[in-house]
């Protein structure tokens, strides 16, 4: 039988992980400890989610992530929000060799109302920056513009918000406070599972870090 190799050896699966806008790799730090408890080596990058467009950020963490890459073993991504947009844009213009799977949380993958709201006031673009202008509804914007996906992909979207005004006036429901169940969803997704979840902690809730985990090892989430 052989040996399972452990996190930090050149066989064991690797994960890039990615923020969402206006965070940085610290959001990501239970979920990055928790990957690499269950036998994942990981690389969880810091990338300027304010200052460029979504292509522009793809390009910026390529080195990083194809140096990552060199690895004789399979590659998986893991983000959260605008970080998914990141990924899919990443895949589309330099897919690793060994892409394996994909995990979503919280991804508004066909835009955010509340961006549709904002997107004229100038706080919000001075703020945000044109990544935010990118995650409108409306068609030519990213969400809507990336080609469509041809790998595994699992979407993890929350169900529990903690502003009001946007979950309860600006949003569809169910939502986490900054993304629709609806949105989260994709096209051609593998498999999707909702949790008890606001978008800001999607990455640190218990139930959330057990279905990333189970759909990496797995190929999809836990029934519940």
């Amino acid at each position: 039988m052989q040996e399972a190799p452990e996190p930090g050896d050149a066989r064991c699966p690797g994960v890039v992980l990615l923020h969402g806008i206006a965070r940085t790799s610290a959001s990501l730090t239970k979920l990055e400890r928790a990957l690499r408890a269950s036998g994942f080596t990981t690389l969880n990058i810091d990338y300027s989610s304010r200052s460029k467009p979504i292509a522009a950020i793809a390009d910026d963490i390529h080195p990083a992530i194809a140096r990552f890459a060199e690895r004789d073993a399979p590659l998986h991504f893991v983000a959260h929000s605008m970080g998914g947009l990141v990924a899919r844009a990443y895949i589309a213009r330099h897919r690793p060799a060994r892409l394996a799977r994909v995990v979503m949380l919280g991804t508004p993958n066909s835009g955010s109302e509340v961006a549709d709201l904002l997107q004229g006031l100038l706080p919000y673009r001075a703020f945000y920056g044109p990544a935010g202008l990118e995650l409108t509804t409306t068609p030519a914007t990213t969400p809507n513009a990336l080609p469509a996906i041809d790998y595994p992909v699992g979407v993890i979207a929350g169900n529990r918000f903690i502003d009001p005004v946007a979950g309860l006036f600006v949003l569809p429901k169910p939502n986490d406070g900054r993304v629709s169940v609806q949105s989260a969803m994709l096209a051609g997704m593998t498999d999707h599972v909702v949790v008890k979840a606001s978008h800001t902690g999607l990455p640190r809730h218990a139930a959330a870090i057990a279905q990333t985990i189970a759909f990496l090892r797995n190929g999809h989430f836990r029934p519940r």
